[in-house]
């Protein structure tokens, strides 16, 4: 299958599938065309036992603009809602698949394109980034799982004043408030980007994808919920190859050399 388009640039690099958003001019502004090829690369990486971290960045200048604002003024109610259903689908794709999806952000990430950015399951971030959620700069309310992601992140009231006031936030400050991950220069972004990549990748796969679904299931399940699926999960860890790979390495003292396999 081929992957990418036009407005998105996909990349096997080993283990790790590089999505690039590819509209510089537009400063990676969402199109249907970049929104499909994406939701596309997301579901071959699900497929492709070889790819066992995705990262999603942006060329130019930003991560993303988000959507395409000058594009909408000529949408009509119907192309909006139907361009919305394929942003969702595209958010619950990057929540459903079962290996770490990081977003490397530099520059600015705004609007749907921050919530792309939190959709994911860490963000690494260059010095000097702005984050904002400028819908209230245009009478629109927030798209992408903003509410969801942000008032699971931060809170309500630290949430509403972010949506309210639309003013920029500094890198600095997201992280302070646990939004982003790490911050690198912006010069050794792709690079830290992708050591960080090829040691996750170097993890127990299936385990990995279970935590990353238990802890976002955690968000909205009560602890009694969550302390069943940790039994069940567990059982079923217990008996793969990567569980077995690591009691052996702790028992010889050495660093695990996991398959990475999901299927067992």
């Amino acid at each position: 299958m081929q992957l990418g388009n036009e407005h998105l640039e996909v990349h096997n690099k080993g283990p790790i599938l590089s999505c690039v958003l590819n509209r510089p001019d537009s400063l990676n502004a969402f199109s249907d065309e970049m929104l499909l090829g994406l939701k596309e690369a997301l579901r071959e990486a699900a497929l492709n036992d070889e790819v066992r971290v995705v990262v999603i960045s942006g060329a130019g200048r930003a991560f993303s603009a988000g959507g395409d604002v000058k594009a909408m003024e000529d949408y009509s109610s119907d192309d909006i809602y139907n361009h919305l259903g394929e942003l969702n689908q595209l958010i619950l794709t990057i929540k459903e698949l079962d290996k770490p999806v990081l977003a490397a952000v530099h520059g600015y990430a705004a609007g749907a394109g921050f919530n792309l950015a939190l959709a994911c399951d860490q963000i690494l971030a260059a010095e000097g980034t702005q984050f904002a959620l400028s819908f209230a700069q245009v009478g629109l309310v927030a798209d992408a799982g903003g509410h969801y992601f942000l008032s699971r992140l931060l809170g309500p009231y630290r949430a509403k004043e972010l949506l309210f006031r639309a003013e920029p936030l500094p890198v600095e400050t997201a992280i302070e408030w646990g939004l982003v991950n790490r911050i690198y220069p912006i010069e050794k972004l792709e690079e830290e980007v992708s050591n960080y990549a090829v040691e996750l990748a170097k993890g127990p796969g299936r385990a990995m994808g279970m935590m990353k679904k238990l802890v976002d299931q955690a968000q909205h399940a009560d602890l009694a919920a969550i302390l069943t699926q940790e039994r069940i999960t567990q059982t079923m860890m217990s008996t793969t190859s990567d569980h077995q790979e690591g009691v052996q390495a702790f028992k010889e003292k050495r660093k695990p050399a996991f398959s990475g396999n999901l299927r067992g």
